[in-house]
């Protein structure tokens, strides 16, 4: 029995799921996201509640049973409060400026790097080493995050790059005389 699976996503007021021909729609203040349901998993919404079971004792559905659940969950969370990922540039001269609809990074390349924000996602940078990336969808919101991280990460000498708000990274000495 899947622990997460068991649980029923709760709807919080003002925000409506219905499903049709395989489509779990979601709406809720922030917009409205959908995902293509499972054939091995079972949805129902009742009560302001969308719960999620296996359709049948199979490894597979059983598999599945708390991946979905969470997935209706981070619909239910996007639609209502919405997701944000903040990252941190360290390093002389590292900058980044977000302008309309594309984000420009000076990180230590000949050449600045011009990255187009995907549909769906705002991105601010309150001061010239700070980002934040928001929207509705966590896998558009993760996945951009990760692109930006991946120009340059963080290294262990002296920490320069990009990271994740929180993140640690393990340091290392250097050579010594």
């Amino acid at each position: 029995m899947s622990r997460i699976g068991k649980r029923p996503v709760e709807l919080p007021n003002g925000v409506t799921a219905k499903i049709d021909n395989g489509t779990l729609t979601v709406k809720g203040p922030k917009g409205e996201l959908s995902m293509s349901t499972s054939d091995l998993i079972d949805y129902s919404i009742e009560d302001g509640q969308i719960s999620v079971q296996p359709a049948n004792k199979t490894t597979a559905a059983r598999q599945f049973w708390g991946m979905q659940r969470t997935l209706v969950s981070n619909l239910v969370e996007g639609v209502t409060d919405g997701f944000q990922k903040v990252l941190n540039i360290t390093g002389v001269g590292y900058r980044a400026q977000a302008q309309g609809k594309s984000l420009k990074l000076q990180l230590g390349f000949s050449h600045d790097v011009d990255l187009t924000v995907p549909e769906g996602l705002e991105v601010k940078t309150p001061d010239q080493t700070t980002i934040e990336i928001s929207g509705i969808d966590k896998q558009k919101v993760g996945q951009f995050a990760a692109e930006v991280r991946e120009w340059r990460k963080p290294e262990p000498y002296k920490g320069k790059g990009v990271r994740y708000r929180g993140e640690f990274i393990f340091r290392k000495e250097g050579k010594k005389k």
